[in-house]
């Protein structure tokens, strides 16, 4: 059975233990992803894990959760404790009401729920059925049972799940509302171990913004796979990093994670400085990002975290991460791109109206809308894919455009190889060798650059994207959602080559880490208006005064 390599039990040693693996070992054919794996995780500490797209985070947590068996080893929750799992299938409780699909989170309270009603639906009431209520009564009290329906009510409503759906089926609900029911269900009932893949997918930033302060109030143990950066930083304590086959445990957040390890790995190059210095270093380092942590979200308790840390813990990243580096074969002019009147309607739908925009030489502009149709159009509109519906536009003449879709399937038709692939986007240089240093850039070496185009998974393609956004030497980009499919590692690089671009980019993302470290301006698009704003995006969303104004345009 799944769940036979989950063992049971309690050692004194294992103090605050909430869950741990034990000579974990896992393989699918030759391909091995983890080999005698040991790492524990205690209550109090928020994991983020974080690894390469193929590394194995998803496969490790279903391990965990006790939904496949390793090879060898074993998974040992303390005895008592509960799990609870944020589930990928949107469709598992269609039939469900939405307020029962919470409860049902709390698999044992579900159970003695049913179990309690069974028995007093009953016609043939018996002596033993009331002695049996009577003990349900009691174990339904001390699960605090009274209040379940009352306390899956206000985790929908925080979750922005509107109290009129809450006795809806499933199936009633959109997409996005699925994500947020199911979250619920898995954060229901207080669970000693929370295992969250990808939480924030389909998430707008008020909900995730509602997902951290209740992770950072929580006090049992949270084991989380995220993309996020931000939201890795908010919340979590610790990084489980999955690397070449094994599973290390690092004290801090993902940025001190990243910046440690890149820290380390110039030390480790740097040859003529002494063991004295080098340490000397790190501690400065742990100390600056200390009072850095003091003044955020986290709690003291975690900034003392990295305050304890042992310089020996902090090692060089193995990561291999792409050389994203874009660079204008033309430097532009003062005039880049003039924008009035543009108006664009869906079938059913105004996206926006009159957009009058003047973009200045090096703006990075970040475009928000809460119809991210309205955006995709707008970038297709200036890449000359569509058409508007009124108003006009005009690039400077020494503008020259990349454009990265969020929607690339129609790139990828043919069966040609990588090379020939991308040799089609290229001018003038159609050399193997040139082409191959665009695909080397982004990850792709040897034989692989002699895969057949049509067959490539979402981050292999956005991967082969991004060769062709920098093969084409632009000095104005527009990306769509570029980080879609990307990990963390792809996406760490594409925000350092953006950020130091001397170009101009139009962009949009919901990385809020990437929209924060990159944008200069902010433009939200609405059906009844638009808004301009010379501001980072953090100070965008925090503003009082903007909020009042995107509620007017929203009403």
């Amino acid at each position: 059975m799944l769940m036979r390599s989950i063992i049971r039990i309690f050692a004194a040693s294992f103090y605050k233990l909430m869950i741990a693996a034990n000579n974990l070992s896992l393989q699918f054919g030759k391909r091995v992803l983890f080999d005698q794996v040991n790492i524990k995780f205690v209550g109090g500490n928020c994991y983020g894990v974080i690894g390469a797209n193929g590394a194995g985070k998803s496969t490790f947590l279903k391990i965990l959760a006790g939904d496949i068996d390793p090879n060898s080893g074993q998974v040992v929750i303390d005895p008592g404790k509960r799990m609870a799992v944020l589930r990928q299938n949107h469709f598992e409780f269609d039939e469900v009401p939405v307020l029962d699909t919470v409860i049902m989170g709390h698999t044992k309270l579900w159970s003695l729920m049913k179990e309690k009603d069974a028995i007093y639906e009953k016609p043939d009431f018996s002596e033993a059925d009331g002695v049996r209520a009577s003990e349900l009564e009691a174990e339904f009290a001390e699960m605090d049972g009274w209040n379940a329906e009352s306390d899956a009510a206000a985790l929908l409503s925080g979750l922005g799940i509107d109290e009129s759906v809450h006795n809806s089926l499933m199936k009633d609900l959109s997409g996005n509302q699925k994500v947020r029911v199911l979250l619920a269900q898995a954060i229901f009932g207080n669970p000693d171990i929370l295992i969250l893949d990808e939480p924030t997918n389909d998430l707008d930033i008020h909900t995730i913004t509602w997902l951290e302060d209740f992770l950072l109030e929580f006090k049992n143990t949270v084991i989380v796979v995220s993309h996020d950066r931000h939201f890795l930083d908010t919340v979590c304590t610790h990084i489980v990093d999955i690397d070449f086959k094994a599973i290390k445990l690092y004290t801090g957040n993902y940025s001190f994670w990243y910046e440690s390890s890149q820290l380390a790995l110039t030390q480790r190059a740097s040859s003529n400085k002494k063991a004295e210095e080098k340490k000397k270093e790190l501690q400065a380092f742990i100390a600056r990002f200390s009072a850095n942590a003091s003044k955020s979200r986290q709690a003291t308790s975690r900034r003392k975290l990295l305050e304890k840390i042992n310089i020996d813990d902090i090692q060089p990243s193995n990561r291999r991460y792409p050389a994203i580096i874009f660079q204008q074969n033309r430097i532009a002019g003062d005039q880049i791109l003039q924008i009035e009147g543009l108006t664009a309607r869906a079938e059913d739908r105004t996206l926006f109206t009159n957009l009058d925009l003047y973009v200045n030489k090096g703006d990075k502009i970040a475009f928000l809308s809460k119809d991210s149709l309205a955006i995709t159009t707008l970038f297709r509109i200036l890449a000359g894919e569509v058409k508007a519906q009124s108003g006009e536009f005009k690039f400077g003449q020494t503008i020259t455009s990349a454009y990265l879709p969020n929607d690339n399937e129609a790139y990828f038709q043919s069966d040609d190889n990588l090379i020939d692939w991308l040799r089609e986007f290229s001018e003038e240089e159609k050399d193997e060798v040139y082409i191959r240093g665009f695909l080397g850039k982004m990850l792709f070496s040897g034989e692989e650059v002699f895969k057949k185009c049509n067959v490539l998974s979402g981050g292999e393609k956005v991967r082969c994207m991004v060769s062709r956004v920098m093969l084409q030497g632009a000095n104005l980009l527009i990306l769509d959602e570029p980080t879609n499919h990307l990990d963390l590692e792809s996406i760490q690089a594409f925000n350092n080559a953006l950020r130091d671009f001397p170009g101009t980019v139009l962009f949009t993302s919901h990385d809020h880490t990437f929209t924060e470290t990159i944008a200069t301006r902010i433009v939200e698009l609405t059906p009844n208006g638009n808004i301009d704003k010379l501001m980072t995006y953090d100070e965008y969303i925090s503003s009082d005064r903007v909020t009042e104004q995107k509620e007017a345009l929203y009403a």
